[in-house]
């Protein structure tokens, strides 16, 4: 396997295979009730306790189109730079779970209320377009729950009729690198957006993943395998691992590889065969008799057009237009609104350099220590600012930022009164460290010696023995200007 680079290829004897993937992602979409209801969709409910007659499809019950998850999808789609089609339909996909009260669920086939866009992947080795075929509303099923009792399986209808997008991409991933970077990326614009909150270990995001494998540089897309509701990133990169090489060996040993529709053990890290794989003519689609087709005006979508935030694509390019920031340090500081948040609340009155470094630095490496979000921050974006100002006037140095840093993590103190309380000031007279110099190289004749005639590594050690009479408090650039005049 190609290890360098984003893409992956599995060899075999002679022969070298690409994977070929392609995702139909479920996302919840942010909204306070249903898709067809007034029930709540609060997620850790007790079961079965925002259900409404028409979630539990009791007998006359209709449904009524929640404006408001119209106009979430629809901002989805324009932030997939997607094209929204004016007129929809709803259809009835008709299938049968247990958790399926109605027998069927509402759907869209054929006319989906947003059609093509695209999504832009920022991979180790340059930028890769990934298209996006469409985006149709859709609501959830119940969940069944099958460990509460050794003999029953039980039912909870609170997830039934809850607001789904699905958006649907063209089979244009080849690793499971990318999948990564493309979840990731999506997940962001529909958080930037408000329209999703990607939560996936509440199930707000999940994927159904497609994958086939053909012979490198084979226009043919091989004989596709969908790996049912995968609900993290993880259980996708390795579910695609283990699927791609199943389908590889199945060729390697001249057999078929069926059209099927499989599931991810997470416990055995293998998939494993469910049902054959459906075609659409086996969910009977047809029009919901009880649903006008969907029809949006142009003044509709121009408004909501008009209401989009900053994408993660365009905050990008500002940040490096704007701060002079790298490629790379954009794209993490773009990559979640509350870590961009966090940042512009830094740099609003500190050093945008110093602020990278110490966000990308010291405080991710905190919050990936403790599995924090950044709304989670032991530290709060004006006390980091300030500890930022702190190093830039010389109050402190770097070194010495550090210990603050640490002590800041209790209870996010403020770092002007650590260095108050602590005496942690950095040394910046210039008498004051004259006489310290002085000290240090009369204690150290023989090496002032030896640094004049010639051995100038030597002046390291000067600067450090300076550092450590002053307890770490010396400005360093100070010291460094006087050692060398004495010196």
């Amino acid at each position: 396997m190609n290890k360098n680079k984003s893409e992956f290829i599995i060899s075999r004897k002679d022969n070298q295979y690409e994977v070929v993937i392609g995702l139909e992602v479920h996302a919840q979409v942010t909204s306070d009730s249903k898709l067809f209801s007034t029930s709540s969709t609060k997620f850790g409910a007790e079961p079965n306790t925002q259900v409404s007659l028409v979630d539990a499809a009791f007998p006359g019950m209709l449904p009524v189109i929640n404006e408001f998850c119209v106009k979430q999808a629809i901002k989805t789609g324009i932030g997939l730079k997607a094209k929204i089609n004016k007129r929809s339909v709803f259809d009835r996909k008709n299938y049968f779970y247990a958790d399926l009260p109605q027998g069927y669920q509402i759907s869209q086939f054929k006319h989906p209320i947003v059609g093509e866009g695209k999504v832009i992947l920022d991979m180790p080795d340059g930028q890769k377009e990934v298209g996006i075929e469409r985006l149709h509303l859709e609501q959830d099923a119940g969940k069944s729950i099958h460990d509460l009792d050794p003999q029953n399986t039980f039912v909870d209808l609170n997830r039934s009729g809850v607001a789904l997008m699905e958006i649907v991409s063209k089979p244009d991933l080849r690793s499971p690198d990318e999948v990564n970077v493309y979840i990731k990326k999506l997940r962001s614009i529909m958080r930037y957006l408000g329209t999703c909150d990607g939560n996936m270990q509440e199930g707000s995001l999940r994927a159904d993943v497609n994958v086939s494998v053909r012979t490198k540089g084979s226009k043919d897309l091989g004989t596709r395998c969908e790996i049912k509701n995968v609900n993290s990133i993880k259980f996708m990169q390795m579910a695609i691992e283990y699927e791609a090489n199943r389908q590889v060996d199945l060729i390697e040993d001249g057999k078929k590889i069926d059209q099927e529709t499989r599931l991810f053990d997470t416990k055995k890290n293998e998939t494993r065969s469910m049902r054959s794989k459906e075609d659409a003519h086996d969910y009977r689609y047809f029009p919901d008799p009880d649903l006008l087709p969907l029809e949006v005006s142009d003044e509709f979508i121009t408004k909501l057009e008009s209401n989009i935030p900053e994408l993660p694509d365009e905050k990008k390019k500002r940040f490096i237009d704007k701060f002079n920031l790298s490629p790379y340090e954009a794209t993490i500081l773009v990559s979640d609104i509350e870590t961009s948040k966090y940042f512009e609340d830094v740099i609003k009155n500190s050093d945008v350099k110093l602020a990278t470094n110490w966000i990308i630095g010291e405080l991710f490496a905190v919050l990936n220590d403790k599995n924090l979000e950044i709304t989670q921050s032991p530290i709060s974006a004006k006390n980091l600012s300030k500890l930022i100002n702190l190093i830039k006037d010389g109050t402190i140095s770097g070194k010495i930022a550090k210990t603050i840093f640490e002590l800041m993590l209790d209870g996010d103190k403020d770092p002007q009164k650590i260095v108050k309380e602590k005496g942690l000031k950095q040394e910046s007279d210039p008498k004051a460290l004259e006489a310290l110099i002085d000290k240090v190289i009369d204690n150290n004749r023989e090496k002032a010696i030896e640094y004049k005639s010639g051995k100038e590594k030597l002046f390291g050690f000067f600067v450090g023995q300076v550092m450590k009479v002053s307890g770490g408090k010396a400005n360093p650039q100070l010291v460094n200007e006087i050692l060398k005049k004495k010196l």
